[in-house]
């Protein structure tokens, strides 16, 4: 059923939520390189933002600093929302990565104006926290958006390692906020990385 077929509720602030509330399943259908562990299809937005969600929760005791749990989760659920626009830019795709900031911040304008204006800033505030890393709530949540893809490469033969030829000095640069906010798990992540240059999964 599209969206012209929505009823209207006369209250004007219910029907921009619920007309956001609607615009946002379109993150179901934002497909990202990442393959899910089961190797049956390529992941979506969607799933990528519950996965580290969940993760969210699990992780805080490996934190170089107290986290919000609270506010880290919701920077988890929101902070790929704009790709709804933007479309999911690959992490080692050096030529996508050059204009994804404009295309954010258009998507960004676009997005969390649907909602009543307190609500769209206040997800858009969690959105530039988490894009800036910069305090422990986003670094933290930052660590679960990176360990996730991770986690699942190292599980399906290194799937997108693989497939855009990346290298190990790429993806250690993509872990280096692992390695300042969560060293614990950064030992595993080397571990990791060892293991898939020994593969051949990353290249050298």
């Amino acid at each position: 059923m599209p969206i012209q077929d929505f009823i209207e509720s006369k209250n004007i602030r219910l029907d921009q939520q619920l007309r956001f509330t609607a615009e946002i399943d379109k993150m179901t259908s934002i497909l990202r390189r990442t393959m899910l562990i089961d190797d049956s299809r390529r992941e979506n937005d969607a799933e990528h933002s519950w996965h580290i969600a969940v993760m969210a929760l699990l992780f805080t005791e490996y934190a170089a600093e107290p986290v919000d749990i609270g506010r880290a989760v919701k920077m988890c659920v929101v902070h790929d929302l704009i790709e709804i626009y933007a479309g999911d830019t690959f992490a080692y795709d050096a030529a996508g990565n050059k204009d994804k900031a404009q295309r954010e911040q258009a998507a960004a304008d676009k997005l969390f104006a649907m909602l009543p204006k307190e609500q769209g800033d206040e997800i858009r505030s969690l959105w530039e926290e988490f894009d800036a890393m910069q305090t422990a709530d986003a670094k933290y949540a930052a660590c679960m958006d990176r360990l996730q893809p991770f986690l699942h490469n190292t599980l399906t033969g290194g799937h997108t390692w693989v497939e855009s030829g990346t290298n190990r000095a790429s993806v250690e640069k993509r872990m280096a906020i692992i390695k300042e906010f969560m060293p614990t798990v950064y030992k595993w992540i080397e571990q990791n990385l060892d293991n898939a240059i020994q593969k051949g999964w990353l290249k050298a």
